[in-house]
């Protein structure tokens, strides 16, 4: 398996199913990898640049809406935060791709029982809650970049 981004690969479950970004051309998956096609572009220290960028758009809308600063972003597969929130009609939807690689990050509350979840890549931001076991998740808020 090989990487570009610097993600540690070595403490991914799906790390036996992903043949790495360069062999796959950015699809370990079969969908797209967010840090994979910003380093096509602009190479590991723009996609770093980028990161940082992004982090520091995310605490802004975290601190417009109350909520906790989140201290970085990590490269995660879409199928481990692609979570169904419930709408309105009663009915379940997901915003995510399963096979994708998003950047995401989860500030979590344990005594509180609760998380939030960011996950995003260069064109929205998510951010929801969920209990800690994963369950009763809620859209706080949907941001196209």
């Amino acid at each position: 398996m090989s990487k570009i981004c610097g993600a540690d690969c070595g403490k991914c479950s799906l790390k036996e199913e992903c043949l790495g970004c360069e062999s796959t051309c950015g699809k370990p998956f079969g969908g797209t990898c967010t840090a994979y096609e910003y380093i096509k572009i602009g190479g590991i220290e723009k996609y770093l640049e980028f990161k940082q960028i992004l982090l520091d758009e995310i605490n802004s809308l975290l601190k417009e809406n109350d909520l906790p600063q989140a201290e970085k972003l990590c490269e995660i597969c879409g199928s481990f935060v692609n979570l169904e929130y419930p709408i309105p009609n009663g009915k379940k939807i997901k915003f995510l791709d399963d096979k994708k690689i998003y950047l995401g990050t989860q500030i979590e509350f344990e005594d509180l029982g609760i998380c939030y979840g960011v996950v995003t890549d260069m064109t929205f931001i998510l951010v929801c809650s969920y209990s800690v076991d994963g369950s009763e998740p809620e859209l706080i808020l949907y941001k196209k970049r």
